[in-house]
């Protein structure tokens, strides 16, 4: 089954789990979302996937989170998505994607809950 991880080469914890992923003999494909933003579609998708919110996906440390007012739990789903578009450092990491299953490795181990 084809693995995925949306991977940001800065961040330890992600550098952590793309290793796990190798170390179990699986080379997944890699996507810098920084790079390359996952579009509104793809970030609904995965959080179905995942059975969360869009706001349980925010990195409520990144300065982006309170300059986009996402501080303000009346902002929208829609718009918590949109942001996430349009500034993916936003994007919680690593998720990793298996099928039709999915998980946000934090901590790191959780990676073993799909792969």
């Amino acid at each position: 089954m084809p693995v995925t991880i949306w991977h940001n080469p800065r961040c330890a914890t992600s550098r952590r789990v793309l290793q796990m992923i190798r170390n179990k003999g699986i080379e997944p494909h890699v996507v810098e979302y920084l790079k390359t933003p996952p579009s509104v579609k793809e970030i609904k998708a995965v959080l179905a996937k995942l059975k969360m919110t869009p706001r349980d996906l925010l990195r409520r440390k990144e300065p982006a989170y309170k300059k986009e007012g996402l501080d303000d739990e009346a902002v929208s789903e829609a718009a918590v998505i949109r942001a996430m578009t349009d500034n993916p450092i936003l994007i919680e990491r690593p998720v990793v994607l298996a099928g039709r299953r999915a998980v946000l490795a934090r901590p790191p181990e959780r990676v073993f809950e799909v792969i």
